[in-house]
């Protein structure tokens, strides 16, 4: 976390158990115009998903309402018009973790590694994220995704290399955790059924264990978050309390230790609901129209 976020915004010592709504919506605006370190960016609207082609005019569109609170976005993919978020972004002054996006499908994958490789090779790519959950998908053996990786490392050279998948994958895949440049660890306290109360905590000891078997490496979490409408997995229950305090928690600990963190995400999104059920669809600190959802704009 930069000097510059610390000299003008300090979270330490503020218990958001003793702020009303309206003091926190005053405080997420406040750390939002500080900028935190990055976010996950879709530039999808209503009624697109997979499979839509991104024009360029939209992705700007999409991008000037974040642009004045980040540093750094997250992209998913090199295909489908995606391809086009890194170099926008960094003309708009943004770092880029462009994503990579692997799956079953061998002959996409391919162009989705032609794409990356060109858009690094142009300078517009600060981290290469090779995969998002592969292993946790069963989509990639670890083999098929090393082979990946390397390509990319030996295409891109000189920009760091990861792999995104959930915290604990890279403990159970050494070989993979290896062949990492950049640890991109997702964090998911709401996922594994933690009650809000104790989300923070469980996700530093998330964050923990993957540091325990990065080696010194640069250990990023490249997603958390905590929706605000849905159904309750396990003892983890959406509400806008909840994703309100879990967003100034855990920009207060990447404060405080310095952690980056992409924070997911940056819209709702509807297609989401899909996959995830009811709860994909109000991950956004924006909701699907592009209103701000927690602060006031």
């Amino acid at each position: 976390m930069s000097n510059h976020y610390k000299r003008r915004l300090s979270l330490s010592g503020i218990d958001v158990s003793t702020l009303t709504a309206a003091d926190l919506r005053n405080l997420v605006r406040k750390i939002l115009e500080s900028k935190i370190h990055g976010l996950s960016f879709s530039p999808y609207i209503e009624g697109q998903g997979p499979g839509t082609l991104i024009t360029d005019a939209q992705i700007r569109q999409r991008l000037e309402i974040i642009e004045p609170y980040v540093r750094w976005i997250r992209s998913f993919s090199c295909t489908e018009g995606h391809e086009l978020i890194p170099a926008i972004a960094r003309e708009k002054g943004l770092k880029t973790m462009v994503g990579i996006w692997l799956d079953d499908d061998r002959e996409h994958n391919e162009l989705e590694l032609a794409n990356a490789i060109e858009i690094a090779n142009e300078g517009h790519a600060d981290i290469l994220a090779v995969g998002n959950e592969v292993l946790l998908r069963g989509d990639l053996s670890e083999d098929e995704l090393l082979d990946y990786m390397h390509r990319v490392k030996e295409g891109a050279p000189g920009v760091d290399v990861g792999y995104v998948d959930a915290y604990f994958k890279f403990v159970d895949h050494p070989r993979i955790t290896d062949a990492c440049d950049v640890l991109l660890a997702n964090c998911y306290p709401f996922w594994e059924g933690c009650p809000a109360e104790h989300a923070l905590l469980y996700m530093k000891a998330m964050y923990r264990r993957v540091e325990g078997v990065a080696n010194g490496k640069r250990v990023i979490v490249s997603e958390t978050g905590w929706p605000n409408i849905g159904s309750a997995e396990g003892a983890a229950t959406p509400s806008f309390e909840n994703a309100i305090k879990y967003f100034v928690d855990t920009c207060r600990w990447a404060e405080e230790e310095g952690i980056e963190i992409f924070y997911f995400s940056s819209f709702d999104e509807s297609w989401k609901v899909g996959a995830e059920g009811d709860v994909g669809a109000y991950w956004g600190l924006w909701d699907k129209d592009g209103h701000p959802k927690f602060h006031q704009a």
